[in-house]
């Protein structure tokens, strides 16, 4: 496995099990699947996961699958199930046997849904057990947010905006207690070590608008999730820590940095970030700008943002466009973080030449190539025409 990973990702063998060794790489891969590992980490290119599942509102399986489908077909690295309505055994399982890639899910989401309030700590551990089992690869826990940090959310705009942070401060709120992923986080472990499952330390308070970004909630929860990186390293479970939401474009480094530093150098996996509140519509975009600026300052692992954000459930094709655009974002960080730009030269080769055939190989989204067949038998694109400026320097430098 190291070697072949080693190859895919250039990196020698000894650096990359070092750095697994370290916890600043995490390969994602239940020992209940047979999935090609995905490294994830320091020195290795930028990794995309693309959300989906059912809502309250809408059950589609069928649809899901196409969803997942796709995903992976236009270059998603890994998926995350995120179902809330139907059969969640069901739509989890089916998932699992329809792709080849790591699947991650958020337990807490199910106890709630089964349980509500009245959820014990057996019914979480009862999920996160069944989901292990299931072969997730891995699992967004939101073990930071304590009872502490409540207090300090009344000055928020959006007080939460994580679905599983709002099932948890509910539960907190109501039973008086303390957040059972954080009381029972060695047990966790315990349960997770035995099947291989990367632990994805969720973000619970992760700022939900660029005015509650980097506050004082956020901070208290990244310091929370650096105490629980170092205990899981000690169980030897590796782990991904989850990061902001909504952050101006001057505060994206920063974030980096104290994430990097607090948690350990641990793999970052990203929402976005999104760098502004009005891209309604359009949020693929704003993501991928924060997406860009993220990796290249430290964050490993995108998650994607789709058109559909803050709208709904997003359709298939929100799903591509969201996957496109994150897979940009990622590759750009990627020419800075690795030094490597071989794909990029390829391409300005090809297009110098107007080689369409090798223009659309190289390119991300490999349906533009649908989009725009006409070009193949062509010399030259409608922008121009005769008068297109390579092929006239071209012509002249002969």
């Amino acid at each position: 496995m190291l070697k072949k990973l080693s190859k895919k990702e250039g990196i020698s063998p000894e650096k990359l099990q070092r750095r697994i060794d370290n916890g600043s790489i995490v390969i994602l891969k239940s020992s209940e699947r047979d999935i090609s590992p995905l490294a994830i980490g320091e020195g290795v290119k930028v990794k995309v996961n693309a959300n989906l599942g059912t809502s309250s509102d809408v059950v589609d399986l069928r649809k899901e699958l196409d969803k997942a489908w796709v995903a992976v077909k236009s270059g998603s690295d890994a998926l995350m199930d995120l179902s809330i309505g139907g059969d969640l055994d069901l739509i989890r399982r089916e998932i699992i046997k329809s792709t080849d890639v790591p699947l991650g899910t958020v337990p807490i989401y199910q106890a709630f849904i089964e349980k509500q309030v009245d959820m014990t700590s057996d019914d979480i551990l009862d999920v996160i057990e069944k989901n292990c089992k299931d072969g997730v690869d891995f699992l967004t826990l939101h073990c930071g947010i304590t009872k502490n940090i409540l207090d300090d959310l009344g000055s928020r705009s959006i007080p939460i905006t994580s679905r599983g942070g709002s099932f948890i401060a509910a539960w907190m709120i109501k039973n008086k207690k303390e957040n059972p992923l954080y009381t029972h986080f060695d047990h966790i472990l315990e349960i997770m070590g035995r099947y291989n499952t990367v632990i994805s330390l969720g973000d619970a308070l992760r700022p939900a608008c660029i005015k509650d970004s980097t506050d004082i909630a956020q901070m208290q929860e990244l310091v929370n999730l650096g105490r629980l990186t170092k205990r899981a390293r000690k169980a030897k479970v590796p782990v991904i820590v989850e990061g902001p939401g909504h952050v101006p474009l001057d505060q994206i480094q920063a974030n980096m940095v104290l994430e990097k530093k607090i948690c350990g150098n641990a793999p970052f996996y990203v929402l976005g970030p999104l760098v502004t509140d009005i891209a309604l519509g359009h949020d693929h975009i704003s993501g991928a700008i924060g997406g860009a600026i993220a990796a290249m300052h430290g964050a490993d692992f995108l998650c994607y943002v789709t058109p559909s954000e803050h709208l709904g459930l997003p359709t298939v094709e929100d799903v591509r466009e969201g996957v496109i655009a994150s897979k940009i974002a990622a590759h750009a960080a990627d020419i800075v973080r690795l030094k490597d730009t071989t794909r990029d030269d390829m391409m300005s080769q090809a297009r110098s030449e107007l080689d369409w055939d090798k223009m659309f190989d190289l390119c991300i989204d490999k349906d533009i190539r649908i989009k725009y067949d006409r070009l193949v038998d062509k010399g030259t694109c409608t922008m121009c025409g005769k008068y297109c400026a390579l092929k006239i320097v071209k012509d002249y430098l002969k």
